[in-house]
């Protein structure tokens, strides 16, 4: 009986292979660990961003650089290769390497800080992650919007003060016969009246418009704790309609 002949250096390479991605695996997740830790404390999370994806890549690189070592490929004429192939590559993959760039010239320049809020596009919210590609920002609602890095590097937006991400904005039409002093009296005072509520910067109502029909007015209160921004968003705009069904200060 003929028993199969074992190729003992393939198992052996295979072994080595296996190490190499567990140690890959447990080196990013080690990186991703730290740098979630890092973002319960009070650091700026916008250079710890890039420092963990460029950290990240070199581990994936060193990897695939000892594999192909291990299964005896030239890694200088393979490098090589990668060289003339990444020329190719690059006038196809334009779009990407401009996002690469303008990502570490957003992180290095802070001109965008995790935290920050700002509107670019007609979209406005805070920004919750700077990478190398793109910067996600994330509006009133939780919707995250995946901005490629170019866009803002090649393009105006606003940024607002560092209160602006506990602001609240409510809209509301009044009827004409509703006096607009009184009402602004009413709603600082209600606005005040809530502890959730900043006294920095101070709540008001500022006129918007006027037609025929109603006068528009923007109600604005900072809360104290982002997380309140929906709560009190609902608690004053039901003050707000209970003022006009009943017309009076006075509940």
């Amino acid at each position: 009986m003929n028993l199969p002949i074992i190729d003992y250096p393939l198992i052996t390479t295979l072994i080595y292979v296996l190490i190499v991605i567990i140690i890959t695996f447990v080196a990013t997740k080690i990186l991703t660990l730290i740098t979630k830790r890092m973002e319960k404390s009070d650091k700026e999370m916008t250079a710890i961003y890039l420092v963990r994806d460029i950290i990240k890549a070199i581990i994936y690189f060193i990897a695939i650089m000892a594999i192909m070592q291990l299964f005896g490929i030239n890694l200088a004429g393979t490098l090589l290769s990668l060289g003339i192939v990444g020329i190719a590559v690059s006038f196809a993959a334009k779009d990407i390497i401009s996002n690469l760039f303008s990502g570490i010239m957003l992180i290095l320049g802070r001109s965008v800080k995790v935290g920050d809020t700002i509107k670019i596009n007609d979209e406005k919210g805070y920004v919750e992650k700077v990478s190398l590609r793109s910067t996600t920002i994330v509006d009133d609602y939780g919707v995250k919007n995946h901005v490629p890095n170019s866009v803002l590097t090649n393009n105006e937006y606003l940024e607002y003060t560092e209160h602006e991400v506990n602001r609240v904005d409510i809209m509301a039409g009044m009827p004409l016969d509703v006096d607009i002093a009184d009402f602004r009296e009413y709603m600082i005072a209600k606005m005040r009246s809530y502890p959730e509520i900043s006294d920095t910067p101070k709540p008001d109502v500022y006129g918007r418009e006027i037609s025929f029909k109603q006068s528009k007015v923007k109600v604005s209160f900072w809360v104290n704790n982002f997380n309140d921004k929906d709560k009190y968003k609902i608690i004053i705009t039901n003050d707000i309609r209970k003022y006009m069904q009943k017309g009076e200060k006075d509940e």
